[in-house]
């Protein structure tokens, strides 16, 4: 959004307008009198609640503010930013402080501890800081691991796997999991799309870094970067390539989706149709249309040489997450959901009529797939089940649970056979696509895999519990 909103009592909402980007982080003070925003123009804005206005400006960062925070006492705002530091800024007089440097990546999140003495920050990092204020010190460190894969891609010949995760990283897989995975580092901050060209001589991944990767899958090695020529902070979400190898297309926080023509490296079209982010998209069987799903609960379909909006398909109460094709092109699947359920959709692809509507049971459905033949449509949803539909009876035939947390991407095998899961929990798993079994597990290796504890003496359930969940593992019951 452009501004803030605050809504009093009795009265309607105002938009608070000043920021001349998308604000990502708002939060009043402790008296309620003031309210901080910090956005992706770079800049905090402190608003004066009673009369509406701009009381101050904070600038200093030089990327994107992600977090702000009030001391306690409300004497003292901290702001964390993409450009990797904390900013403490002294509110009466409108002033900076100081900054804290030892974060290696984006810092997402911030919190005073009760005192006010004691400051925490969350970072892309895989590091907890905890900060002295007083004297501007790190104090402690406390190192995580989290993974998420946010999409998962087979490469045509069905012998390797891509994903992109949140620590930036492009993972190539052996699909048989007999070798290490190759790991390609270019992306400054979370990947969050990856696909493979048709004839598997390229691959493509994007990021919240305002860059679209092209790799040499044979050397694998960066040969060109997509960004976004008009804002300097784009994120790009999804991304497709079109059947014939000639174009990408990706979703954007910026509310458009943007196509390439990759032999020249410049924009074909952008579509502006949906006032929202743009988490998927999808290219129709033959090419000749582009479907996407926005934020606002639509589907949008988009003729693919010039961009001009075909058919806007409404009908979803909440946010839409994914979309996908049936084999033949006639259908169109959307899944998303909000208000506390999850929406499992099936249009007609040509005259927009809405087929079927599948009760889905997680609160959210973030991925879905076909089956080759069409008659079946795999979901995956935020409480990390896999379900399968019969799509003509409108009936879920079989279950299977894949994820601890959210399942981010579906993608069936070129040869039919296998369908491929990633989610929050950092893993890639194989099934079999008609039977539901786990065929296999893709992990990298965590910070303790394979560590054997089963003989560890002085360990709490709540530290086995927290190497566990690193890789450790426990060949029988111990007693502490």
């Amino acid at each position: 959004m452009q501004g803030a909103q605050v809504v009093h009592p009795g009265t309607a909402t105002r938009l608070l307008t000043g920021h001349s980007g998308p604000v990502w982080s708002v939060t009043f003070a402790p008296d309620g009198r003031t309210l901080a925003s910090g956005s992706f123009d770079r800049t905090v804005k402190l608003w004066d609640v009673e009369r509406l206005e701009v009381r101050g400006t904070l600038a200093g960062h030089t990327a994107p503010v992600n977090a702000v925070v009030w001391s306690p006492d409300g004497s003292l705002l901290a702001s964390g930013s993409r450009d990797q530091t904390i900013w403490l800024w002294d509110v009466e007089r409108s002033s900076y402080r100081m900054a804290l440097h030892r974060h290696t990546a984006v810092v997402q999140d911030l919190a005073f501890m009760p005192g006010g003495r004691s400051l925490l920050s969350g970072s892309e990092d895989g590091t907890i800081r905890v900060w002295d204020v007083e004297r501007g010190q790190c104090t402690r460190v406390i190192q995580g691991y989290a993974v998420t894969l946010y999409d998962v891609a087979w490469s045509p010949d069905g012998t390797r796997l891509a994903s992109a995760g949140s620590d930036t990283l492009v993972t190539i897989w052996e699909r048989d999991g007999r070798t290490p995975p190759r790991l390609l580092h270019g992306h400054s901050w979370i990947a969050y799309g990856v696909a493979w060209s048709s004839d598997g001589r390229w691959l493509s991944s994007s990021g919240l870094d305002n860059a679209v990767h092209v790799w040499d899958t044979t050397t694998e090695a960066g040969v060109q970067t997509l960004r976004d020529p008009n804002h300097v902070y784009t994120s790009f979400f999804g991304i497709a390539w079109s059947p014939d190898g000639r174009f990408l297309a990706a979703g954007s926080y910026q509310q458009e989706v943007q196509v390439w023509e990759v032999s020249t490296g410049t924009r074909r079209w952008v579509g502006r149709g949906q006032p929202t982010t743009i988490r998927r998209v999808a290219w129709s069987p033959d090419g000749t249309r582009l479907a996407s799903g926005g934020y606002d609960g639509s589907v949008i379909l988009w003729e693919a040489d010039n961009g001009k909006q075909q058919d806007r398909l409404q009908g979803h109460r909440g946010m839409v997450m994914c979309v996908a094709w049936s084999p033949d092109g006639t259908r169109l699947a959307s899944g998303g959901g909000g208000r506390g359920s999850g929406e499992l959709f099936v249009w007609c692809a040509h005259s927009g009529e809405l087929l079927h509507t599948l009760s889905e049971l997680s609160e959210i459905v973030y991925a879905l797939a076909w089956s080759p033949t069409g008659t079946m449509l795999v979901s995956g949803g935020s409480d990390g089940m896999l379900r399968w539909w019969d799509v003509e009876r409108g009936k879920c035939v079989q279950t299977r649970r894949a994820h601890q947390g959210t399942v981010q991407s579906l993608k069936v095998s070129p040869d039919g056979r296998s369908l491929a899961s990633c989610g929050d929990d950092g893993a890639i798993r194989i099934w079999d696509l008609e039977g539901g079994d786990l065929l296999r597990t893709l992990r990298r290796d965590r910070p303790y895999e394979r560590l054997d504890i089963s003989g560890a003496k002085g360990l709490t359930q709540a530290q086995r519990a927290s190497l566990s969940a690193l890789g450790a593992i426990e060949d029988a019951p111990t007693r502490s």
